[in-house]
């Protein structure tokens, strides 16, 4: 026999409102302390706290080393860096026809020349020049060139003749080349340059790591000891945060944007290409750098990984890819 419907009492009918808003705000705080504990970082099954310590206030991709960075709302972090689009963080580079890698510290009017892409194509724009386009998918008989970055080698394709002129006219310099990493190609391995990254951390043509994070704060302390302000286009961030204290990026060793996991290695130690002005392309040799040896120099324990360099940002690499975007929250993993 069916179960008979029984009214609810008139009592119990004025008290549902009450429990039902109790059982909603049990599961909303259940749902805010699951999101506290979560970290499923690269295979670890463990639960940590994590800890809000910041907000993404703006990216960057640079896809020609020493070139202008372009401002993203939005990147795909891949294992060898932020990707938008067709186009990849240091996966161009300017060489000499032996080749050398060529960047602003030799050449600093290379951060005047504007990168954008159009219809799969790469395209360069810099003062009296006019806009040169070079697929990103180069023709097969370009030429595969032996390159050398920071004494390592690694493979580029060559882009052509047009844009190797356009380079060497613009800077009015010795005949340079651009050549292409593709992903087919081997990168190199980070700790063949500094001997704290791990085997597994791998770049194409960035100095070391793949992702360089600066936080807003860290600049506005600088700039408050300088006579002439400097920019953050002057120490070329990956990601800047905001919403954290000046130079708190130093101390995150495990991090979470998104869906992507951040492993920290080494502080960013800064050399004289800090000091080429991002807006007219003159190298001034001293500043920012002399205000930041004032009082940015490494401990003295860790003078063999930095020498005399002083510190400005943090390199980090990628324990799990995924995608960023302006105005998620940065959390660090609190052990």
């Amino acid at each position: 026999m069916a179960a008979a419907w029984v009214p609810l009492q008139p009592w119990l009918r004025a008290a549902r409102p009450a429990w039902l808003l109790g059982g909603v705000a049990a599961l909303l705080a259940l749902g805010a302390l699951l999101g506290a504990w979560r970290w499923g970082g690269s295979g670890r099954r463990r639960r940590q706290r994590l800890q809000r310590v910041g907000t993404v206030l703006s990216l960057f991709v640079y896809p020609v080393k020493s070139c202008r960075g372009l401002a993203v709302r939005r990147a795909r972090v891949t294992p060898l860096g932020l990707q938008s689009g067709e186009l990849r963080d240091r996966f161009w580079l300017v060489t000499k026809e032996d080749g050398h890698m060529v960047t602003a510290r030799q050449e600093p009017r290379l951060v005047l020349v504007s990168v954008g892409s159009e219809n799969g194509h790469l395209t360069l724009e810099a003062p009296d020049m006019k806009k040169v386009c070079v697929p990103v998918s180069l023709p097969r008989k370009n030429p595969v060139r032996n390159c050398r970055v920071f004494g390592l080698d690694i493979q580029g394709r060559d882009c052509g003749d047009e844009v190797a002129q356009w380079i060497t006219s613009f800077l009015n310099s010795e005949p340079y080349r651009l050549v292409h990493f593709e992903p087919t190609m081997m990168p190199r391995k980070s700790k063949d340059i500094m001997n704290v990254f791990r085997t597994t951390d791998e770049v194409a043509y960035p100095d070391c790591s793949p992702v360089l994070i600066i936080s807003e704060a860290s600049l506005e302390d600088l700039n408050t000891r300088m006579e002439k302000k400097v920019k953050m286009e002057n120490f070329r961030p990956n990601i800047l945060v905001t919403d954290t204290g000046a130079f708190e990026e130093d101390t995150w060793e495990e991090i979470l944007i998104g869906d992507v996991e951040l492993k920290g290695t080494v502080c960013c130690a800064r050399c004289i290409l800090t000091t080429v002005d991002p807006d007219t392309g003159v190298l001034d040799r001293k500043e920012p750098l002399e205000t930041l040896k004032s009082y940015r120099l490494c401990d003295p324990s860790e003078r063999h990984l930095y020498k005399a360099s002083p510190l400005f940002g943090r390199y980090f690499a990628i324990d799990k890819t995924g995608t960023i975007q302006v105005g998620d929250p940065v959390y660090k993993l609190v052990k």
